[in-house]
């Protein structure tokens, strides 16, 4: 009888593991292939060689570039620390500007992830706010003043709190205020792995100012990009691997109400607002399996997913760009801006869309650019 039992338990056991690593394949997409869809007068932009893994555009054109992130468990191609680049979209050259970090800040242990920028109405000040992993798995957020005519940045303020412990992305709502998402569970990458492998959708969304830090938002396998709505009402959340944009009401008290979710049917990743159309613009990862593993003979893809309309009943989904890797690889962000499109990756390299053919390699950006 007590064979019996332990057969049992044994094919029972069995069965589980089977069914949730298939959950696994479906939540990473593994066996999804997207149909190549690029735009016409593109470049490579020089300079950024090991990842965009996020940006921010101010409203004069100017974007502000997060670059050389090194992620646990993603390919990394460089040992230097990360950099922090404008790059002036309104200039048909499209050529990156590196800033000058000063203050007291560890350059070598600099890491940058999620980035977001508060302008400061008072006195016009534009306060950069960086997701910052200078051991890795350690998350902190830099606060830097951004000193336009100088390419400067001077470091102000280091935060770490118990409850921002694996920090993605960051929006920030005041001088030293802002949202962000813990796109782990727990700080530890086993347990994180062991979450997700059970479904337990135990990731969040945090609310931090000077006056205290709390979650605000749950339900979540893993929180990646966030952004905010023109109009400060609705905070935006990437359900990456859930394949869904979340959609949530600010409260006064800051909390947040669930108002819907949005599929889009990729791993999305940064999620950037069209601050007239009020448009998300998502870079996202159309196979998630192949842009964590980087196999040289199947390369990671890319993908830019537009949503319009999407406080209305039926948001309108699109589809705007397609990579099979031959160019770009692994899209974590993408923004347009006045008839340009900016693409950012998580350890490759940046794609700018540009309107001038004359200025910008054209047809596609073909594979020898690479």
């Amino acid at each position: 009888m007590m064979w019996v039992l332990v057969t049992i338990c044994i094919a029972a056991l069995a069965a589980l593991l089977g069914q949730r690593l298939l959950k696994l394949s479906e939540i990473a997409l593994a066996n999804r292939e997207v149909p190549v869809k690029r735009l016409p007068n593109c470049q490579l932009l020089k300079n950024i060689e090991y990842g965009a893994e996020d940006f921010t555009i101010l409203r004069d054109g100017l974007a502000i570039i997060s670059t050389g992130l090194k992620y646990p468990g993603m390919p990394s191609f460089s040992d230097d620390p990360g950099k922090i680049y404008t790059l002036d979209l309104l200039d048909p050259r499209l050529i990156p500007v590196e800033l000058t970090i000063k203050g007291d800040l560890d350059r070598d242990s600099f890491n940058p992830h999620g980035i977001s920028v508060y302008i400061d109405e008072t006195d016009k000040t534009i306060h950069l706010f960086v997701v910052n992993h200078p051991q890795h798995y350690t998350s902190q957020v830099e606060i830097f003043l951004f000193v336009e005519e100088d390419n400067t940045i001077v470091h102000l303020k280091t935060i770490k709190h118990d409850l921002l412990h694996s920090v993605n992305d960051i929006v920030a709502v005041g001088v030293e205020s802002f949202y962000a998402t813990n796109d782990h569970s727990y700080p530890s990458a086993v347990l994180h792995m062991l979450a997700v492998f059970l479904g337990l959708p135990w990731a969040d969304v945090v609310y931090y100012s000077p006056g205290g830090v709390k979650a605000v938002g749950d339900g979540f396998l893993s929180a990646n990009g966030i952004n905010m709505s023109p109009d400060k009402r609705y905070l935006y959340v990437s359900a990456i691997l859930d394949h869904e944009i979340a959609v949530f009401e600010i409260k006064k008290n800051k909390d947040l109400v669930h108002v819907k979710s949005v599929a889009v049917g990729s791993l999305c990743d940064n999620i950037e607002v069209d601050q007239v159309t009020g448009d998300l613009w998502l870079g996202c990862h159309p196979n998630g399996a192949k842009v964590a593993v980087y196999d040289p003979e199947d390369l990671p893809g890319s993908e830019v997913i537009r949503i319009q309309d999407i406080h209305y009943e039926k948001p309108v989904v699109t589809q705007v760009y397609a990579d099979d890797g031959s160019v770009l690889i692994g899209s974590s962000v993408a923004a347009p801006y006045e008839g340009k499109l900016l693409i950012g990756t998580v350890y490759h390299k940046a794609l700018g869309n540009v309107t001038n053919p004359n200025s910008a390699i054209v047809s596609g950006c073909p594979r020898t650019l690479l």
